[in-house]
């Protein structure tokens, strides 16, 4: 079908799966809460009510800017990367040669590879439109932050509503942000595809397990692993 052979189909299942698979494991699965990207979130929170504690929140906007200007950065990196995946397009036969030179690559017929190009461009616009909702989304972000009531004379309800309403939306901005940089780990994954289905399969496994070690056994997810009291 279209070029691909069982082998392509199963590495192109096994690849979704293993996608779908870490989103459950990370996000909603019974592990999910001692994943470093929810421990970030509670920390989020307490960085919410910390800032609802001082009238001076000039360094908390600041922050929010920062985190605006990273979500740019990728968003501006993801169409560049659909604007060169496009370009393969113009040079399909070119391309296509080069690689059947190759002695460990298989053959690939036209009708595949534009295929294989498209697919790596709609993950590369789907990261983009998670950039893009996530710099919207931190945009908020700051607005609410700004509207937090005076630290010393406000209404306690009113409070806290207010902080509730900043901590889900800095939450939601960086959960988009996340699942951003998860697909563009798995466009890397991606490219496995366009050296045969076994690359394709070591690869997917490769970023797989790596992204799954930065979530529950890298440095930086041991930073919340304190000490047992004396």
């Amino acid at each position: 079908m279209f070029g691909f052979t069982p082998f392509d189909l199963f590495a192109l299942a096994f690849y979704a799966a293993s996608w779908i698979g870490y989103h459950y494991a990370v996000e909603l699965g019974p592990h999910a809460p001692k994943s470093l990207n929810m421990r970030m979130n509670q920390r989020r929170a307490r960085w919410v009510r910390e800032a609802m504690m001082r009238d001076n929140r000039i360094v908390d906007t600041q922050v929010m800017n920062g985190l605006q200007n990273g979500t740019a950065f990728f968003a501006s990196t993801s169409l560049i990367a659909i604007g060169g995946t496009l370009a393969l397009l113009q040079s399909t036969d070119r391309v296509v040669a080069i690689f059947g030179d190759l002695p460990f690559v298989p053959m690939t017929q036209r009708a595949a590879w534009e295929l294989k190009v498209i697919g790596l461009a709609i993950i590369f616009g789907y990261a983009f439109f998670k950039f893009a909702w996530a710099y919207r989304l931190f945009n908020y972000c700051v607005i609410l932050v700004g509207a937090l009531p005076s630290a010393r004379n406000h209404d306690e309800k009113e409070a806290r509503n207010a902080v509730h309403e900043t901590i889900e939306m800095n939450v939601a901005a960086g959960r988009h942000f996340n699942r951003g940089q998860r697909a563009f780990f798995f466009a890397l994954a991606y490219l496995g595809w366009f050296l045969g289905p076994i690359t394709f399969l070591i690869f997917t496994g490769s970023v797989l397990v790596a992204m799954y070690r930065r979530q529950y056994a890298s440095d930086a997810a041991r930073v919340f692993r304190y000490p047992e009291d004396p």
